[in-house]
């Protein structure tokens, strides 16, 4: 009789860690379709100022084509994203973008997935530096305090990430879940595992 109740132990064990697995799930960061032209200009500029690798997006990337505002934002967003270790309030760009779970990758342009493949945490630089659009005015990048010190710095509510308050992104709806599943699945592999004992 305890060979079964291993077996449902090991199938449920298996049940969670595939569950929690599912849930960790890999998100990409893209361009909104309905995102005008101009927004999307100014958010790949600041994408790639911020620290996005946007080499692949230029003319000699394996990202250049198709060659439009639209895939090169994607492909700038995503990148700033997983260098940020998908943190909430990375894939924002002023609503210029969404967090994805299909894979945006094509042909020999691979979007990264994680913060290793995206080369880790870039010091950013000066957004003077970026010169993809010269008609879209470009203010320098300033930082002040997160306890204050005027209307620019983290909480500024341009293109910089908010520092959240409040976590409601799609990223930590899916850790609540993970984190729920996972515990109601411990608990019932934990009274599988003590059933018997509580019988005897």
């Amino acid at each position: 009789m305890e060979v079964p109740v291993l077996k449902l132990v090991l199938f449920f064990l298996s049940l969670l860690i595939s569950s929690f697995s599912v849930a960790q799930g890999t998100s990409w960061c893209v361009a909104r379709s309905d995102a005008s032209n101009q927004a999307l200009q100014t958010a790949l500029d600041y994408a790639c100022a911020a620290g996005a690798d946007c080499s692949p997006i230029q003319s000699s990337g394996l990202c250049f084509l198709p060659n439009t505002i639209q895939a090169h934002a994607s492909y700038a967003f995503n990148s700033y994203y997983q260098r940020k270790a998908m943190a909430p309030g990375a894939c924002e760009f002023a609503g210029t973008a969404t967090v994805a779970k299909t894979d945006p990758s094509y042909g020999s342009c691979m979007y990264p997935s994680s913060q290793s493949t995206a080369g880790g945490m870039p010091v950013p630089t000066p957004p003077a530096t970026v010169t993809n659009n010269p008609n879209v005015p470009m203010t320098p990048l300033t930082t002040t305090p997160i306890n204050g010190g005027g209307s620019t710095g983290l909480n500024n509510p341009g293109l910089t990430p908010p520092v959240p308050t409040t976590d409601e992104s799609k990223a930590s709806l899916d850790s609540i879940v993970a984190t729920s599943s996972m515990s109601v699945m411990l608990l019932l592999v934990l009274s599988f595992i003590l059933h018997p004992m509580w019988i005897s």
